[in-house]
């Protein structure tokens, strides 16, 4: 009896622990395009009827092969992400991607998508790249990338592209591992939080003066992700 209870248990635990590193529902159909407008409010979206369904759900005109601005953003960096909200057939398929521009000396700056591994290869000009571990050991891989080299950053670790070159544009593309990976921008969040973080608590955290995290929260906290 016990060993039965036993192999229950951990039968359970089991599932109970594949369920939690999933990223996205599986899909338990051959599709199930996002129904934006239905007043139901799911983890992800509800279906619409396959019989509404049609070929532009699936589809978006021309993303990805134009060079997008980077000279107004404060980081040099301009991210276009296609995700559910754009190609509403993505719905359950657990995947999304993006285009990068990077300006020279152009840089995405340190975040993590919670819900998404990412995968980028360069498409133009040379990255530096690199993600920490978790504490607490904190340790950096990096590494410099060129033209059709390839780089995996593990889901929810926080992560950076920079563009080293101070004559060049560069360009690249991710996929990632969610419909719906999310990021959150370090800086953003702990500087340009709405509202912000008391100064005592960022003071102790970053072991500075009040004055430094007043300038700081006092600064535009851009978003580059259009």
């Amino acid at each position: 009896m016990a060993s039965s209870t036993f192999f229950l248990l951990a039968t359970l635990v089991s599932l109970a622990s594949w369920q939690g590193m999933a990223s996205d529902p599986s899909p338990l159909q051959d599709f199930c395009v996002a129904d934006m407008h239905s007043p139901v409010r799911i983890n992800g979206f509800p279906c619409l009827n396959p019989i509404d369904v049609n070929a532009d759900h699936f589809f978006k005109a021309a993303m990805l092969d134009i060079p997008r601005n980077t000279m107004g953003s404060k980081v040099g960096s301009n991210v276009t992400l296609i995700n559910v909200m754009q190609i509403p057939g993505l719905n359950t398929l657990g995947i999304s991607i993006a285009r990068i521009d990077y300006a020279p000396l152009g840089e995405n700056p340190p975040h993590t998508h919670p819900r998404a591994t990412e995968i980028l290869t360069v498409l133009e000009g040379t990255l530096y790249v690199g993600f920490v571990t978790s504490n607490p050991d904190n340790k950096l891989f990096s590494k410099v990338l060129n033209k059709g080299d390839v780089f995996v950053f593990p889901v929810g670790l926080i992560h950076f592209q920079f563009n080293p070159n101070p004559y060049k544009p560069a360009v690249a593309i991710a996929a990632l591992s969610s419909q719906n990976p999310g990021t959150i921008t370090i800086a953003n969040a702990v500087f340009g939080s709405k509202p912000p973080i008391s100064d005592d608590v960022l003071a102790k955290a970053f072991q500075v003066e009040k004055g430094t995290i007043d300038w700081l929260q006092a600064q535009f906290w851009e978003n580059n992700h259009y």
